[in-house]
């Protein structure tokens, strides 16, 4: 029987795309002037490479990515100079960050049915930004734990502490919760590995190329389909059985 239910925050209780991209953007143009690019265009093919490589590390510091990028065109910047840029990034991020349109109502649903908690990545955040779910108290009343994952010692998803913390702090068994996020790799493998039922979020609202994954992992297109729970799992159950 499923007593618990945790969820990832970005990208599934709340939509910062429109803030990412303004985020990049103006790091973006920044370090290319500072850095006096004579084809922009290459920059930014550099600039993601650089990206990529540090997303695939599970290193999220965008001011570590940053001094990089800028020691690939020769230039030495200051700690404090990405310090602040990524100050700014985040606050940003957190100005264009809302919840979907359903998620505070789903939420008060659920949390009068389940244990709810949060597994979040910090993503890099610098601790005097904070991380986003502060900015949201009817959201964080939700939940019986939040698990910020990169901080305190807690490395993080897919790391499998984070879900075992999680697990630890409801007092509940892997077999007694399931886990709802977006990132493939990030949350559905890390909450799978570690033995919990996982749910792929793949919200309707989200323009993204979604990665290509031969699964059996129940996939929704609102949290709305939380409430019904039962019939979202019926598959993965079948498959089990």
């Amino acid at each position: 029987m499923i007593s618990g239910i945790a969820l990832d925050f970005g990208q599934t209780l709340v939509d910062s795309s429109a803030g990412f991209r303004k985020a990049e953007k103006k790091a973006q143009q920044d370090i290319g002037r500072d850095v006096a690019v004579t084809s922009y265009d290459g920059f930014l093919r550099m600039y993601r490479e650089v990206r990529s490589n540090f997303h695939r590390a599970r290193n999220f510091s965008r001011s570590s990515m940053w001094r990089e990028v800028y020691g690939l065109f020769g230039h030495d910047v200051a700690m404090d100079t990405v310090r602040k840029m990524e100050l700014e990034y985040w606050e940003t991020v957190k100005r264009w960050t809302k919840p979907f349109g359903e998620t505070n109502r789903v939420l008060a649903e659920l949390a009068d049915r389940y244990k709810l908690a949060v597994i979040s990545n910090t993503q890099g955040q610098l601790d005097q930004a904070g991380h986003r779910i502060a900015e949201f108290p009817e959201l964080e009343q939700c939940f019986e734990t939040i698990v910020i994952a990169g901080e305190s010692g807690i490395p993080p998803k897919p790391d499998p502490l984070p879900f075992y913390v999680c697990l630890e702090n409801l007092q509940l068994g892997a077999d007694e919760v399931i886990f709802v996020g977006d990132d493939w790799s990030i949350d559905i493998e890390g909450a799978m590995n570690v033995g919990i039922q996982a749910v792929w979020l793949k919200h309707k609202s989200v323009k993204r190329n979604w990665p290509e994954a031969k699964t059996t992992v129940p996939v929704i297109e609102k949290l709305d389909e939380l409430l019904d729970l039962d019939r979202v799992l019926v598959g993965a159950s079948a498959v089990r059985s």
